[in-house]
C-alpha cells in the first residue's frame, strides 16, 4: 500500500542484520513477514549496502553448496542508528498528522 524508500529499505536490511549474520534468502523472508518486497528489489540493496561498507559476506557450506550470508559491518550499525533516529521523529510526526485527521473527524473548517 505505502512505497518504500531506499532508506527505509536500508533500515530494514540492517536492523535485521543486526540481530545476526543471515543469507540472502533467509533476510528476504524476515523482511517479507512485515512489507512486501521481491528478491529482485532486495539483493540491489544489499550489494549496494555492501560497496558503502554498510555490510560485509562471505560464504559457508550448504548442502554440497557455498551460502552467501550478510554480516552488518560498524559503519552499518552506525548508519542504522541514523536511520532508527530519523524513523522515530518521521513515524512520530505522520502518527500526530493521522490523528489530528482522525480526532477532527477528516473535515475542513
Amino acid at each position: 500500500m505505502f512505497q518504500l524508500g531506499a532508506a527505509l529499505l536500508d533500515a530494514c536490511v540492517l536492523s535485521v542484520l543486526q540481530r545476526g549474520d543471515t543469507y540472502g534468502y533467509q533476510l528476504t523472508q524476515n523482511i517479507r513477514s512485515v512489507i512486501d518486497v521481491s528478491e529482485s528489489t532486495l539483493y540491489p540493496v544489499l550489494r549496494r549496502l555492501q560497496k558503502e561498507q554498510a555490510l560485509t559476506t562471505y560464504d559457508s557450506p550448504f548442502n554440497g553448496r557455498n551460502r552467501r550470508y550478510y554480516r552488518i559491518a560498524p559503519l552499518g550499525s552506525s548508519r542504522l542508528a541514523q536511520l532508527q533516529g530519523a524513523w522515530i521523529g518521521f513515524k512520530a510526526a505522520v502518527d500526530d498528522l493521522l490523528s489530528e485527521t482522525t480526532n477532527s473527524g477528516g473535515g475542513q473548517a
